[in-house]
């Protein structure tokens, strides 16, 4: 048992610094909403397939446009992404309200980057997947080390004297009141990491996809107007652009039983007008535990 302690204590001291580091980046994140101050950051979304086609194709104009991501409850504000890595946000009337050429130069863009890739990308990702795991395990491990002193538990916002022995007693009460948000909020974290974990806790995801007898020109308006029809209780949710020669264009869904904000639903038209359709209420429960991890 002390080995154990010794343990949890030297591995905490320095991965916690680090899982320290994703949960404050997360909960800045959070709350975005609430400090970037950009005219029509307010705004209702308001879907218009005509707007939004328009926005499309002045902004492909003006470079390589990637995808965009609609305005929502949260931030009223339709986010452009260009091929270099710029982008800009604009208001649903189309006006742009902001612009930028590096990620550097808006803090929820670098905030993002740091809490799901430690700007190191995939590199990063699996860092913080190892992460994650490490926060389970010293969750596990510090409910051995408080039962055996169970019978001392005093629940406490703060330490009752800055101290060691207070100290240690209040970390190991109050991680024992919040073990079950702790182990959910990282158990999930590394479900979305790690495809291998996520497979032996729900199982094999499958979502089954439809092809639609129909060929439609593979334009913004035409692929959208599809969308709307196909899914009418679904929000328009993000619109993919295509990379390289072959790529279709994408449009992502959100349906109301869906809690991702981005949504699992979502319509392809390839160049020469195929339609493809995956809807996410064919998913079996797999990928329904899944999306709601």
């Amino acid at each position: 048992m002390r080995s154990l302690s010794v343990i949890h204590r030297w591995a905490g001291g320095f991965i916690g610094f680090l899982l320290a580091l994703l949960g404050l980046s997360g909960a800045v994140l959070v709350w975005k909403s609430e400090w970037i101050t950009l005219t029509g950051i307010g705004d209702a979304p308001v879907e218009n397939v005509g707007r939004i086609a328009a926005i499309t194709e002045a902004a492909s104009a003006r470079g390589q446009l990637s995808r965009i991501t609609f305005a929502d409850d949260e931030i009223g504000l339709h986010q452009l992404v260009f091929a270099d890595g710029s982008g800009a946000y604009v208001r649903q009337n189309g006006l742009v309200v902001d612009q930028w050429t590096t990620q550097w130069e808006r803090p929820e863009l670098w905030l993002f980057d740091l809490h799901h890739h430690l700007f190191a990308g995939e590199t990063g990702k699996i860092v913080t997947g190892i992460a994650g795991a490490a926060g389970l395990l010293f969750v596990i491990t510090g409910a051995i080390l408080w039962w055996r002193n169970r019978h001392s538990f005093k629940p406490r916002l703060l330490p009752a004297r800055l101290a060691p022995g207070p100290i240690v007693s209040h970390h190991r009460d109050l991680g024992f009141l919040t073990m079950p948000l702790l182990t959910v909020s990282m158990l999930t974290g590394v479900m979305m990491i790690f495809g291998p974990v996520r497979t032996m806790l729900v199982g094999a995801e499958h979502r089954p996809k439809q092809i639609i007898g129909m060929a439609i020109r593979p334009g913004a308006a035409e692929v959208l107007a599809l969308a709307k029809s196909h899914f009418p209780d679904a929000e328009l949710r993000r619109l993919t652009l295509p990379s390289g020669p072959g790529d279709p264009v994408v449009v992502r869904l959100r349906r109301p039983f869906e809690w991702t904000p981005n949504g699992r639903t979502q319509i392809s038209v390839a160049m020469d007008g195929k339609v493809t359709v995956e809807d996410a209420a064919g998913a079996n429960r797999s990928a329904w535990l899944s999306e709601k991890a």
